[in-house]
């Protein structure tokens, strides 16, 4: 049985990653960042909650007893939510970066980021950038296994307002009718990449891959996050 921790639970594709994780016989316990109450339908007992309105605390905050084997982050926001680009570095770069450093120093083995389709520290797109400075951060601290998703346009229903991600969403939803090979390349179903992270994490942890950093682009999120 594997214990997991997952950050950013409440958002598109971390949301599908609690849920499968939840659901997932071979996880003994979900441990979940978050600054609200957690969804939890089954009632499953494998839920365990870090609550704390202050996301700055979160890596003083991580387990330890039991440590988890695999640590997820899908956490995220925009530069609206945040108030800026700056406000956005401080989540999806400096706070993912905080907590995959306080999992690495709690025991854990295997991390799971949920990154982006173009990640580039050199980038002067400040998304691609942050993207691509966290990539390079977290292959840094040496984990036994560090698993990169990088996924195109995550289609799926959001609970905040996205207008231009909504349009692009509804395009690829129409295409995918016609044939999904019109929009696999560009565009993944949140729950097809929640469960490409959580299959990808198994099979590190059951030591069905190599030690070492695993990046998975579109085309493998699509096969590896294909239902059996």
């Amino acid at each position: 049985m594997t214990s997991s921790a997952i950050a950013g639970s409440t958002g598109l594709v971390g949301a599908h990653i609690l849920s499968q994780l939840l659901a997932q016989p071979s996880i003994s316990s979900v441990f979940a960042f978050t600054r609200r109450e957690l969804p939890n339908p089954t009632s499953s007992s494998k839920l365990s909650p870090i609550s704390s309105t202050d996301s700055s605390t979160w890596p003083s905050l991580f387990p330890k007893s039991p440590t988890p084997k695999i640590f997820f982050s899908g956490l995220g926001t925009t530069r609206g939510q945040a108030g800026g680009v700056e406000g956005q570095r401080k989540i999806d770069l400096d706070l993912n970066y905080d907590l995959a450093k306080a999992a690495k120093d709690a025991g854990v083995e295997t991390y799971v980021l949920i990154s982006s389709a173009n990640p580039n520290p050199n980038s002067m797109v400040p998304y691609s950038k942050m993207k691509g400075e966290l990539e390079e951060k977290v292959k840094g601290l040496g984990f036994k296994h560090t698993i990169l998703l990088r996924p195109g346009l995550l289609v799926g229903s959001r609970e905040d307002s996205r207008p231009g991600e909504a349009v692009m969403r509804a395009i690829a939803g129409g295409l995918k009718k016609v044939s999904p090979m019109l929009v696999n390349s560009w565009a993944q179903d949140a729950d097809v990449i929640a469960r490409a992270a959580v299959v990808a994490g198994l099979q590190a942890v059951e030591g069905k891959k190599e030690d070492g950093v695993w990046i998975l682009g579109q085309k493998d999120i699509i096969e590896v996050g294909k239902k059996e």
